[in-house]
């Protein structure tokens, strides 16, 4: 080859560079990304060969990658030491891309389905976006045991050209970028350091720069050794945290970790971590997450944690590097796969285990992750049925036998204590600690020293919707339904309770009459034993707070109506029966309600009126 030869890309080389340049990438900065990384699979494959054969290294033994900004020129050059490329591979590799499958995958693309990993590597996207920022290319290489080297040479317009390069070229590829005009930001030394060491810190090959005012020495600007791959036995807790701190962009310290190898059908490294304390803006993050790193052979990929952990754990930060998995062609976007729903399992399952350990080993820790993230974890209950019972065992809500809403209890240790003949596991949900630790409901479960769950935060009312049976125990809201407490023992038995329900037939008869429609039912309760009323649900109702939560920010909340108990035991009760005078036993009968409902948490419908008839019943000495 003595002269320049001009080629022409294929149509196909055409489609991706325009796919590439205008659709594919939402961050040009990912180009370095995609460079660097052809770089390090250049080394990996050179370290392969020369496996067998170790005259490859001839005098370069070094494995390396360098970076260099030119800013007179305004070039950019990324090179490698690794295989290098003979002509031939040249014109493969980034001028041809009519293999098997292309057609299909562009199609694929056109279509908007998603695409395999597996020919990105075909058909050189990865290389392609180089255009993004630049408006010319050359590509000088030289391949591994061979003697000269060639540069190809292309703008993008449609062709490329191929000449020989240097005699004393040196082994490996260098892709130099003639940047576009407004790309000057790529020639400073800070930027390119930056894309670095977010990108690529944790490529096995060290990444050179020079150093800043020196134009001959390079410098290591990249770790240049996976901390995730290195054997536990080899680390610290120092080495744990500092890495931590790396990965969070966290100032403070990680609560705890699990760091797994797992091998066989599929291949990866998780070091998963739980941070002591929310960020900040924690709350505000459901779908924007971020946190849980994804490498690819110790490149970095994306931000998985949407991908990768179900969104109840989106607290964990930490990285997985995986052999390889099925990404759409820009690397930024998994696709959806077996494999990856495989990972997300075995992750989900190692997150689980920490924090059971956790729980068990070291409860004073456990009860600081639970102040920071305790109600995010609530949401697996809802989310995560295959994992329903193990999130169950990992929540703690506060009870009955609580001295104040910070005293929790674990599901296991509320069974741990449960009284004689009791099967189910009782618990309220309120609008607050006040409302719930106060409720009517309570007393009749209180005097048979029934201990009751006490959820009182905005997510439960929505959890308990989820709350079916744990550990063989059914989960019984005690505002809801009809509770039999028989078998619990107690001071009131069944015959007497019976006996008082038919000597109050009448009052439930009148109460009916002057409530009306206000109210789906009026009966005698089991529930209490000091208060005169309580609001009370169906089964499967929403609570009264949370439709009142609902229509509040607007949405269409079901307007079921509360049922009304009543404790016939009651003086007030007992005044409503044998009151004559009709419009007194209206005030009476609205009272009842509206009573039930203020302590139930609600809001009156008319407050004016409830002041009226209780200044009415007041004057009257009733």
């Amino acid at each position: 080859m003595t002269a320049t030869e001009t080629h022409h890309f294929q149509a196909e080389v055409q489609q991706v560079l325009q796919l590439v340049i205008h659709s594919l990438y939402s961050n040009k900065d990912i180009f370095l990304r995609e460079l660097v990384s052809n770089a390090s699979d250049a080394c990996d494959k050179l370290r392969f060969e020369a496996l067998q054969d170790p005259e490859l290294y001839g005098d370069e033994p070094g494995l390396k990658i360098e970076i260099h900004a030119d800013k007179a020129a305004r070039t950019l050059s990324v090179r490698d030491t690794g295989i290098g490329m003979s002509k031939q591979e040249l014109i493969e590799n980034l001028g041809t891309v009519a293999r098997s499958g292309t057609r299909r995958f562009l199609e694929a693309i056109a279509e908007g389905r998603k695409a395999d990993l597996s020919l990105i590597g075909q058909f050189g996207v990865g290389f392609y976006s180089a255009f993004i920022v630049a408006d010319r290319v050359t590509v000088t290489s030289r391949k591994a045991g061979a003697s000269g080297s060639f540069v190809w040479e292309s703008t993008g317009d449609g062709q490329f050209t191929l000449s020989e390069g240097p005699e004393d070229a040196p082994r490996g590829t260098t892709v130099t970028l003639h940047l576009r005009e407004g790309e000057d930001d790529y020639l400073e030394d800070w930027k390119l350091r930056a894309l670095i060491r977010t990108y690529s810190d944790h490529i096995g090959f060290p990444i050179r720069m020079r150093k800043p005012g020196d134009g001959a020495e390079y410098e290591t600007v990249n770790q240049a050794s996976a901390l995730w791959m290195r054997p536990k036995n080899e680390l610290t807790d120092e080495d744990y945290q500092g890495f931590y701190r790396h990965v969070a962009h966290d100032f403070g310290e990680a609560l705890a970790w699990t760091h797994n190898r797992v091998e066989g059908n599929q291949n990866f490294t998780s070091l998963l971590y739980v941070p002591a304390r929310a960020p900040f803006d924690f709350q505000f993050s459901r779908d924007d997450r971020k946190g849980l790193k994804l490498y690819i052979k110790r490149v970095f990929i994306m931000d998985a944690s949407a991908q990768m952990l179900p969104a109840y754990l989106r607290f964990v930060r930490g990285v997985v590097d995986s052999d390889d998995l099925p990404l759409n062609v820009s690397r930024e976007i998994l696709q959806e796969s077996r494999q990856v729903e495989r990972i997300k399992g075995a992750l989900t399952k190692r997150v689980l285990d920490l924090l059971d350990r956790l729980a068990k080993d070291e409860p004073e820790k456990y009860a600081g992750f639970w102040r920071e993230f305790g109600t995010t974890l609530k949401e697996g209950v809802a989310e995560d049925a295959g994992n329903r019972e193990r999130v169950l065992k990992l929540l703690r809500f506060p009870s009955t036998r609580s001295e104040n809403a910070e005293q929790l209890v674990s599901l296991d240790e509320y069974i741990g204590r449960m009284v004689a003949g009791q099967e189910d596991i009782y618990y309220l949900t309120a609008d607050g600690w006040n409302a719930a630790r106060n409720s009517p409901q309570l007393e009749a479960l209180k005097a048979r020293g029934v201990e009751v769950l006490l959820m009182h935060e905005r997510i439960d009312e929505w959890m308990s919707g989820y709350l079916h049976e744990y550990a063989g125990k059914r989960l019984r809201n005690v505002a809801k339904g009809e509770l039999d407490l028989d078998k619990l023992g107690g001071q009131v038995d069944k015959a007497a309770r019976e006996q008082a329900a038919k000597d109050a037939e009448g009052v439930v008869a009148r109460l009916k009459g002057i409530l009306g429609d206000a109210v789906k039912d009026v009966r005698v309760s089991a529930r209490l034993t000091t208060s005169p009323s309580c609001i009370v649900l169906d089964e499967h109702d929403m609570a009264l707070h949370m439709q009142r939560l609902l229509k509040a920010a607007g949405h269409d909340a079901p307007a079921g109506k509360p049922i009304l108990e009543i404790n016939p035991e009651h003086a007030l009760v007992k005044r409503l029966a044998g009151e004559a005078d009709d419009a007194r036993a209206a005030d009476l009968g609205w009272l009842l309600l509206e009573q039930a409902q203020l302590a139930e948490g609600g809001v009156l419908d008319d407050p004016a009126a409830f002041i009226a008839r209780t200044t009415r019943l007041i004057a009257s000495g009733g």
